[in-house]
């Protein structure tokens, strides 16, 4: 192109929004020779570092979630809408962005409502079989839409959606801090990989722990357990008291190394963690996180579980017995485990990144 491209990703706050925005930014300035991104967001601590480890340019805006909220809330995050929507305007007026992607979380409506006051292009990339709230409403109002599942349901039917996938990262270059001292993986070993996501999830991390201790030879495993930055201390601990030496960090920068080194992979069933088991090809023990908003992560999970590409677990019924007796099934029978992962690796789309990263030049280009 003639001139440098402008272009504003806005949302994020967690992994699951965050990593697909940072995944399209990576192929725009692949396929770019001059390309500025800028992220717009609310500003957490998760958004600020995860962003400044992949080198992307930052900017908040006061925006606050409805969902699940009390009603004094709902009314404070109601009333703060028209200020977060000025204050977009104004870096979309300072910044002029050829095009507005949005990658969900409530950050990402107000943002995507002034470029479209603006007349700027918009678009919006949606993670999971069932979109949220923002996004829903934003489907009705942006020139495009990017899903990651063949399912994906409650979108307008006249909108222009492309299925793509769900874009993945590449790993940040920043080496991760280690909290424990790694543990040499052996080629007669179990690799199992422990994760409930960028915030951790309770219930997996103590019904892992409690099922440690029911497996008929623990030494024969080895394990990586991403928790969370809440119970970080808590599971280190009781992997001390067992003498059992896992390497245990509260997040994983490098998680697609971790992914491909495991034999059984134990998680939330969240798009971008989805996503990432199906490229690798890697069965998976889904636990969807109840609480999700509208249940997504259950629809997300049975996308996988009715294609026979993993096995899914309800929160409610996870337990210290029934993690354990499924994870020593499964190491019995590797048959079972080569037949998830064929299924995954066929719902597989590594390449969805590069495809939208395609699809918004294709937009600017029109336009210009």
């Amino acid at each position: 192109m003639d001139r440098p491209v402008n272009i504003i990703i806005a949302g994020g706050k967690t992994g699951g929004h965050l990593f697909p925005g940072i995944a399209v930014a990576q192929a725009l300035k692949d396929q770019l020779n001059q390309v500025r991104i800028l992220f717009v967001g609310t500003g957490t601590p998760f958004e600020v570092e995860t962003l400044s480890k992949y080198g992307f340019s930052h900017l908040a805006i006061a925006s606050k979630g409805i969902k699940g909220k009390g009603l004094w809330e709902k009314l404070s995050a109601v009333a703060r809408i028209p200020w977060s929507v000025i204050q977009a305007m104004r870096i979309i007026v300072t910044f002029k962005p050829d095009l507005v992607l949005g990658v969900g979380g409530y950050s990402s409506g107000p943002v995507l409502t002034a470029a479209r006051l603006l007349g700027t292009w918009t678009a919006i990339q949606e993670q999971n079989a069932l979109p949220g709230i923002t996004n829903r409403i934003l489907s009705r109002m942006v020139h495009k839409i990017f899903i990651s599942f063949k399912e994906t349901r409650g979108l307008p039917r006249k909108a222009d959606i492309v299925y793509t996938g769900n874009p993945i990262r590449k790993t940040s270059p920043a080496p991760p801090v280690a909290t424990e001292k790694p543990q040499t993986v052996s080629g007669n070993r179990f690799t199992l990989l422990v994760t409930g996501g960028s915030q951790g999830a309770a219930s997996i991390n103590h019904a892992f722990m409690d099922a440690v201790g029911l497996l008929s030879d623990p030494s024969t495993y080895t394990i990586i357990h991403q928790t969370g930055r809440a119970d970080l201390e808590q599971v280190a601990a009781r992997y001390r008291a067992m003498g059992i030496n896992a390497t245990v960090q509260a997040f994983f920068h490098d998680m697609p190394e971790r992914q491909r080194a495991a034999d059984l992979i134990i998680c939330r069933a969240g798009a971008g963690t989805l996503s990432e088991i199906t490229a690798l090809g890697k069965p998976a023990l889904l636990v969807p996180y109840p609480h999700a908003a509208d249940d997504h992560q259950r629809y997300n999970a049975m996308a996988l579980k009715t294609q026979g590409a993993a096995m899914m677990i309800a929160d409610r019924d996870l337990s210290g017995d029934t993690l354990a007796a499924a994870i020593e099934d499964l190491k019995r029978h590797p048959e079972k485990r080569q037949k998830m992962a064929r299924a995954a690796k066929a719902l597989g789309m590594p390449h969805a990144r590069d495809a939208v990263a395609r699809e918004l030049i294709h937009l600017i280009k029109k336009d210009r």
